[in-house]
């Protein structure tokens, strides 16, 4: 998957996290009552109101955007990876737990929890597979050959080399 495609992907995670993250935390008790959305009691089918844990899910949810906005103005395959683990592991947890819990609704929110959770957990998983290159050659995004067969060279090391000047004087670096 190329890393102009992931860049989608980060996007569309960070528009998730702004939503859930901005409504539970600036209106916790709209969010329990309406998550999510009016008519559909996702968060208060499963207990009692609490202003602290909602207000939590809330700030992990912008923190997730935060880290998301990060990975998609740079996209660096690094920064997307991190995004993508960081999603996974918070989506994975997240999806077990409503897949276990499903008996408390009906029947069009099991599909709704299932399908939502389930998409975001892929999308999350999507950002961890190998990278391609925008030509579709196979060798990682922004890597030549000849930069890849230096990174080989170098001691096992998986670090690209950069060639830069310094005072007039070329050197790699």
């Amino acid at each position: 998957m190329s890393l102009s495609a992931k860049r989608i992907i980060v996007l569309l995670l960070a528009v998730s996290a702004a939503i859930v993250g901005v409504w539970a935390a600036a209106f916790p008790v709209s969010f329990y009552n309406d998550f999510p959305s009016p008519g559909r009691h996702w968060v208060s089918t499963l207990g009692p109101y609490s202003e602290h844990l909602v207000r939590d899910v809330g700030g992990l949810y912008l923190a997730l955007l935060v880290l998301s906005t990060y990975a998609w103005r740079r996209p660096t395959v690094a920064a997307v990876r991190m995004t993508g683990a960081a999603w996974t592991i918070f989506n994975a947890e997240h999806f077990l737990w409503h897949l276990l819990h499903l008996d408390m609704f009906p029947l069009i929110d099991r599909v709704g929890n299932v399908v939502s959770l389930g998409g975001i957990l892929v999308l999350s998983i999507l950002l961890l597979l190998p990278d391609r290159s925008a030509d579709g050659t196979g060798s990682p995004a922004g890597n030549s050959n000849a930069e890849t067969s230096r990174t080989e060279a170098n001691n096992g090391a998986m670090l690209p080399r950069f060639q830069g000047r310094v005072e007039g004087i070329e050197r790699e670096v």
